[in-house]
């Protein structure tokens, strides 16, 4: 039994992507086997077993030259020869089936001769540069890219790190990813002889990276039959209940979508508009979120009607067809012409009611659009040097190098190692959608949707975006938490100071991993100072008049019994100030630092002074002065950060703003003395403030 009637993903007769494929014979895997097996019959022929692919490609590009095609399919054969698959086909039928889904989606001649050898170096003695002496550096380059690394040379990491080698190859030639999306297509289509945790720990890889990366690429034809696959073996029972609901809505007799269909095209027909109207049925995965969000199913949410036209222009017209002889459900439209996705997606969505209150969607665009929409990239065909350009000194440019994958590659280099870089690339990947943001100058800032002025800050600055202290969104002053919307115009405010340091709070607003990465970095390359085992509290030394006095800490020292130690209101005194005492009334010694004007006032006065040290206690109280810009929340902020250090606010206030500017002073109670530095980083640290120091308030001699 072939791998592909054993696996537990395929749904009888609804086949994830049999919609997209109705009308087609499926490829029989085995006679494909048989057919490889016998070879060509002359070396001048096609070889039967890639006739398909021949045909496929055809359809596309009629004036393809098929003799790459067959060398590498003799190369691929020969190589292959004896090696078998675990569902007991002969392996040359993997890298066929392969190329047939990438020449059914449209690309060229060079993709699908890589795609035919693609497992050669890494599985037969076929060497690369055999593969450029044969097919030229690009087919080399292709087929290097979607390789593996050995598991005997990189261990656990060789996964994470095949990855990142095949998305930096992807960066120059976005081929290498249309090759390996349809590799692990077909892998995923014949899964089921594999064990049960493989088979869910290769659709779980295949959910978190390459469903993404596919999305990205714009490759909807391969990404929703992954999702359904997917679906299929991470959550059988929900697939088993949406199989039910689909199969149940295809047996009644009558289809709401076919009847609209049928009116629109009459609505078409009458307006002298020529468009060719489908129906298009949900895959799996789609009827499950659609039966999630609205609950009860009726026949209209099964699926969509696809209106193709020729031009443009023809897109609005049918629009303003629709809206005017049938009823809009104008919340539902969407103009992705004119405002095309980052994956290179157009269409016109809308939707129309029926009497009965069912609404039908309509997606409207061009049969190019479509080309694109199905296919993304490998619609593109060779998107890179034009025929009567040459790449300069072998460099390529890739002009449709989305944003995303930019910022990818960026990051990519800062990840620390294989782990980080896995789980930082899940991450990313998991943002769906993405905003543009602009920048005073000019210029703009590609972000994934929910980018805070943290994020555009390191994607505008890189690692000196540490010295960040605030941003203007639209002209207001706003946070560093700000989360960006698409648009908006971002005006970052950098500080003077070369040593500035990035606040740990700043990694729970930031959300792209070049920002995350650098935070990260910095901190760990600049640690908190330890505690010290013991931080004193005041405590006064024996003096040459008589006894040491007693301190006013929590847990008085038995030096000078009944003597009290306060610390001085008008410097507040930290460990480890250098601090001097001077006795008042009741038998209290007030601490002071040595620099505080009340104690060159005292002396001068004659004052005699208390020699006092610090002791054991290491919770103290401190006044901090912090100067800002002035803007909304600032006072909200600051509090926040302060609390986040675990210090509680004894007082506060805040002083008129003046030219802009506001002081606050804070009189805080810190558990330790010790964290006192971190404190003032993180008050430093929250966006517009630009200094944070030691209060030193006037005080008359006690």
């Amino acid at each position: 039994m072939s791998a592909e009637a054993t696996n537990p993903a395929t749904p009888g007769p609804m086949t994830p992507g049999a919609q997209r494929r109705r009308g087609r014979p499926r490829i029989d895997l085995r006679r494909l086997g048989r057919a490889a097996l016998l070879g060509p019959t002359a070396r001048d022929r096609l070889p039967d077993a890639i006739g398909h692919v021949a045909e496929a490609h055809r359809a596309h590009h009629p004036d393809a030259d098929l003799d790459p095609l067959r060398r590498a399919y003799v190369l691929a054969e020969s190589s292959h020869r004896g090696q078998m698959r675990k569902s007991g086909e002969p392996y040359i039928t993997h890298p066929l089936a392969v190329t047939l889904i990438l020449a059914e989606l449209g690309a060229e001649t060079t993709t699908l001769t890589a795609s035919l050898l693609h497992d050669t170096v890494e599985d037969t003695e076929v060497t690369l540069d055999q593969v450029r002496e044969e097919f030229g550096e690009e087919v080399r380059y292709l087929v290097d890219g979607v390789t593996k690394l050995e598991k005997v040379d990189y261990g656990a990491a060789a996964e994470p790190e095949t990855f990142r080698k095949m998305l930096v190859a992807t960066g120059s030639d976005v081929r290498v990813m249309s090759i390996k999306l349809a590799d692990r297509l077909h892998n995923m289509r014949t899964l089921g002889v594999m064990r049960p945790e493989k088979q869910e720990r290769i659709a779980k890889v295949t959910k978190d990276v390459l469903i993404p990366l596919a999305e990205r690429l714009g490759v909807q034809a391969l990404k929703t039959e992954l999702e359904d696959l997917v679906f299929a073996i991470l959550h059988p029972g929900e697939y088993a209940h949406t199989r039910e609901l689909i199969v149940s809505n295809a047996s009644r007799g009558d289809d709401p979508l076919a009847e609209v269909a049928e009116e629109v095209r009459a609505v078409l027909r009458e307006a002298g508009l020529q468009a060719e109207v489908l129906i298009r049925p949900r895959h799996f995965v789609s009827v499950h979120r659609v039966s999630r969000k609205r609950g009860e199913l009726r026949g209209a949410d099964f699926g969509r009607l696809l209106v193709l036209v020729n031009e443009d222009a023809d897109c609005y017209g049918v629009l303003g067809e629709l809206h005017t002889c049938l009823t809009p459900v104008v919340s539902e439209f969407k103009d992705f012409i004119a405002v095309p996705k980052f994956n290179l997606y157009q269409s016109l969505h809308t939707a129309v009611a029926r009497p009965d209150g069912q609404v039908v969607e309509v997606l409207i665009r061009t049969h190019q659009m479509h080309k694109v929409a199905e296919a993304g990239v490998i619609a593109l065909g060779n998107p890179y040097a034009p025929p009567s350009e040459e790449p300069v000194d072998g460099e390529r440019a890739d002009p449709t190098r989305p944003g995303w994958l930019s910022r990818l590659l960026d990051w990519q280099e800062a990840a620390p190692d294989p782990d980080t870089f896995w789980s930082t690339l899940r991450e990313d990947l998991a943002q769906d959608r993405e905003i543009t943001v602009f920048r005073p100058d000019g210029g703009t800032l590609g972000l994934p949707a929910g980018a805070s002025c943290v994020d555009a800050a390191y994607a505008q600055y890189g690692e000196d975006a540490h010295a960040c202290i605030g941003a203007r969104v639209n002209g207001r002053l706003a946070t560093l938490s700000t989360v960006l919307s698409d648009g908006d115009t971002v005006q970052l405010l950098m500080g003077q100071d070369p040593t500035s340091e990035p606040s740990r709070e700043w990694l729970e607003h930031a959300h792209t991993p070049v920002a995350r990465i650098a935070i990260t970095r910095w901190l760990a390359a600049h640690p908190s100072p330890a505690t010290p085992p013991e931080a004193p509290a005041a405590t006064p030394r024996p003096s040459a008049d008589g006894p040491a006095a007693r301190p006013a800490a929590a847990d008085v020292v038995v030096d000078q019994p009944g003597a009290t130690v306060r610390l001085a209101g008008c410097c507040t005194p930290v460990p480890p100030d250098a601090v001097t005492g001077f006795s008042v009334r009741g038998g209290v010694v007030t601490v002071h630092r040595v620099a505080c004007a009340a104690v060159a006032r005292m002396k001068g006065a004659g004052r005699a002074e208390v020699d006092v040290r610090w002791g054991d206690t290491t919770e103290c109280r401190v006044t901090l002065v912090a100067e800002s810009f002035g803007r909304p929340h600032l006072l909200a902020d600051l509090t926040e950060a302060i609390a986040l250090e675990g210090v509680a606010i004894v007082s506060a206030t805040v002083e008129p703003p003046s030219q802009q500017r506001v002081r606050h002073t804070y009189t805080l109670q810190l558990p330790d003395a010790a964290h006192l530095p971190a404190l003032m980083r993180a008050m430093r640290n929250v966006p517009g403030v630009f200094d944070v120091s030691r209060a030193q308030h006037p005080a008359t001699a006690p």
